[in-house]
């Protein structure tokens, strides 16, 4: 049995040494969250909002999901969730899970960590761990901000239809960050877990803005991760559980083969 001072040292070190970059981005989470959400009773809702969106080519509207935009949940999903959110999560969790194994990695830690006697299964489980309390973080942190402002920025969002949208934005941000540490683990290499992690967002995005364009490329939305988890419309009509489902399967899945990858592999070669 571990002394309480030695449990899970890769995974303390790793959260607690990164508090700044994590409350830095939970900064920014939440001064988009406070510039965006107070501006919807001025907007929303009104003719002149209306007449905006009708104005707009239909396709923009549908790729930046402002169709829904004129209602409080909508609005809190679109600007929020949707975009600014989803663009800071993003970036937090790909430089997170790149760093997490192939940063250390190239910087040559990870050789003196293993040299320690650690187990290579363990950096992985411990990385990981530390990755999803910051995901959890920043997505507590969107789910307290949204309740706060709900009432005086008269969003009428409902609490449920909230915390599941929480768990999807939390799943996709899940899933580019292990999706960066697996190739990170994998090669070695921080760079290629960031352009990994990216693709994993950026083509998410993209195959959902062209897949809501046209039914012949409709079959886009099936690989979209952010179809996935926003297809759906969660904080207007619900969570659907069973794509968060996927969201967090797969992030598990990528952890387990993020650690098989290191164990089979040379490190430093």
């Amino acid at each position: 049995m571990h002394p309480a001072g030695t449990r899970l040292p890769l995974f303390r070190r790793a959260f607690f040494d990164s508090w700044r970059s994590t409350l830095a981005w939970a900064a920014g989470l939440a001064a988009a969250a406070f510039l965006y959400l107070p501006l919807y009773p001025s907007i929303g809702g009104s003719d002149q909002m209306q007449e905006m969106i009708n104005a707009l080519p239909a396709e923009m509207t549908r790729a930046l999901n402002y169709d829904q935009i004129a209602s409080g949940p909508g609005y809190t999903q679109a600007t929020l969730f949707g975009l600014i959110g989803f663009l800071l999560m993003s970036i937090a969790t790909v430089a997170w899970g790149a760093a997490a194994v192939g940063g250390d990695e190239e910087s040559g830690q990870l050789e003196l960590t293993l040299a320690h006697g650690v187990r290579r299964v363990q950096v992985v489980l411990e990385r990981a761990l530390a990755l999803l309390l910051r995901v959890l973080v920043l997505a507590g942190l969107a789910f307290v901000i949204v309740t706060l402002l709900n009432g005086p920025s008269q969003l009428d969002i409902d609490p449920a239809n909230l915390f599941g949208a929480v768990v999807l934005f939390a799943g996709l941000g899940l899933l580019t960050g292990t999706s960066a540490l697996f190739v990170g683990a994998a090669t070695g290499r921080r760079t290629y877990g960031l352009a990994a992690g990216a693709a994993v967002a950026v083509l998410g995005y993209v195959f959902n803005a062209v897949g809501r364009q046209s039914p012949d490329v409709e079959w886009l939305l099936k690989v979209s991760p952010y179809h996935w988890a926003y297809g759906n419309s969660p904080m207007v009509n619900g969570a659907d559980w069973a794509a968060a489902g996927w969201l967090w399967g797969i992030s598990a899945a990528l952890v387990v083969l993020a650690a098989v990858a290191l164990e089979q592999r040379d490190v430093g070669a």
